[in-house]
């Protein structure tokens, strides 16, 4: 191996491979402890969080709900001439996505190596593969050839949108969500095969724009199936109501290219089968770790059936080499990656005061409206056998819901069913849900009663005066009662 010779080498005392959240949030926190730290990132810096998933979805989604807003008659007032360009949209986009991109690299640059400073950060932009356990070697972009030696690694490589069994994707007619960004015009009609978060969230994109006709493809009886019937059903409603078309409980048979479009035959549990016309269809089955690149062969580290790497409580793959974020088989969240990221960095440094807590790890659906979660679900609590009581609190009796003319979502929460009740777990859609579950996040990580949490005064009118009367509700001390608004308000308990 010849080129060993020229090649130029490189010591550092952590480097990070893969500059997503997990990535990035580690080398931060490394840097924190005075290492000097490099970054290897082969794609886009900021990751999928960034350039192909949650930053630029969401850029999409609100883009959406403005367009859709401004098209509703119902509120005293009405635009005219309001017209979508796909590819203005897109500029937009692109906008979100280079500013947080740029943010990163001012960061990195802040903190480049400086003469005689005891810690640093150093980004190489391309692919980095294991030769032993304490080396690897980066070719960037260039195709110049660098060996960097470490004392630790930590795997951040993300994910990438898996393949579909049936049909190879083309990036033009035939989609991912890494895809996205590269049409040049709203579709006429899509089909979305997948109706998990990223599915639905999609399809509420798409159909808030009210340029395509939307067909989703569910090959269960719900949507997002892993969350509570009444969620699920109520995630399928708001999708109807914006002209989604859910074809529940579907498989896909086969599609034939045509020039024009594209013949999808879908076969249907009850036993008959539709054939449905469509310009694009857009793959959302999931994703798959980004880690076949890695040389993991060279330092002894096998992957899971799954394609993950199996960590331990300290997210150790090895003895001096990490693995985080969504090759780690967590939730794959960017608050997720995050916090794993950051924990592996403290890993590396022996400062572990708290084991990860995935449980209570709140997330948010961009449907129309979003939903958010934290904790347990009614599923989960009768799987493992807890006790539970819980109330659902719509917002049809919240003040500020009223003021707002946005009534259709709902406050539902689980506590404990014993003397001193505790929150197991939340569901909030509509306006301002994420805000408010993270309320909820806190009490629970802080493991407060519901007699604590009574000491609170929530501001009026607010949206979060529905969590207390949730909260009334259970402790039975509420101003709404259930008997007057059995439509709106609902309360049971579960034992095993």
């Amino acid at each position: 191996m010849r080129y060993n010779i020229r090649m130029k080498k490189l010591k550092f005392d952590v480097c990070v491979i893969g500059c997503g959240p997990a990535g990035f949030a580690a080398a931060m926190r490394s840097y924190d402890f005075d290492n000097h730290v490099c970054i290897i990132e082969g794609n886009h810096v900021g990751g999928a969080g960034i350039a192909d998933g949650a930053l630029s979805s969401k850029t999409m989604w609100e883009l959406a709900t403005d367009y859709s807003i401004a098209n509703r008659v119902d509120r005293g007032y009405r635009a005219s001439n309001i017209s979508v360009d796909y590819e203005q949209v897109r500029d937009n986009v692109f906008s979100a996505v280079r500013e947080k991109e740029y943010q990163i690299r001012s960061q990195i640059e802040t903190f480049s190596k400086k003469e005689g400073s005891s810690r640093s950060l150093t980004l190489f932009e391309g692919w980095g593969k294991f030769s032993t356990e304490k080396s690897l070697i980066v070719t960037k972009h260039d195709g110049e050839r660098v060996e960097i030696e470490a004392d630790n690694f930590i795997i951040a490589s993300g994910s990438h949108p898996r393949k579909h069994p049936m049909f190879e994707i083309d990036g033009e007619r035939i989609i991912s969500s890494d895809h996205i960004l590269k049409l040049k015009n709203f579709p006429r009609e899509i089909l979305i095969i997948g109706a998990g978060i990223v599915g639905c969230e999609f399809a509420t994109i798409f159909a808030e724009f009210g340029q395509t006709k939307v067909h989703l493809l569910d090959s269960q009886e719900r949507v997002i199936p892993f969350e509570d019937d009444d969620v699920s059903d109520y995630a399928a409603q708001m999708l109807n109501d914006i002209g989604v078309d859910i074809h529940h409980t579907a498989s896909l048979r086969e599609i034939q290219k045509h020039e024009t479009h594209i013949d999808v035959t879908l076969d249907y549990k009850d036993g008959h089968t539709e054939v449905i016309s469509v310009e694009t269809i857009l793959v959302s089955i999931g994703r798959v770790p980004s880690v076949k690149k890695l040389g993991l062969e060279n330092v002894g580290i096998g992957i899971t059936d799954r394609g993950l790497l199996e960590t331990n409580e300290d997210c150790r793959v090895a003895e001096n080499i990490y693995g985080v974020g969504d090759i780690s088989g967590h939730n794959a969240l960017v608050n997720v990656a995050e916090m794993e990221g950051r924990f592996a960095a403290k890993a590396i440094e022996n400062k572990i005061k708290f084991p990860l807590r995935y449980r209570n790890m709140s997330t948010i659906m961009f449907f129309n409206p979003e939903i958010s979660a934290i904790g347990l679900n009614e599923k989960e609590c009768k799987k493992e056998g807890i006790a539970y009581k819980v109330v659902v609190y719509k917002h049809a009796l919240v003040s500020r819901a009223i003021a707002m003319r946005e009534t259709q979502g709902f406050f539902k929460m689980i506590v404990t069913d014993d003397e001193n009740p505790r929150v197991l777990g939340m569901r909030a859609a509509g306006p301002q849900s994420a805000a408010s579950i993270m309320y909820i996040a806190t009490l629970m990580d802080h493991d407060v009663s519901l007699g604590e949490i009574m000491k609170t005064v929530h501001p009026h009118p607010s949206m979060t005066e529905g969590i207390q009367e949730c909260i009334r509700i259970l402790l039975d001390k509420s101003i709404f009662k259930a008997e007057a608004f059995p439509q709106y308000v609902s309360f049971k308990s579960w034992r095993p």
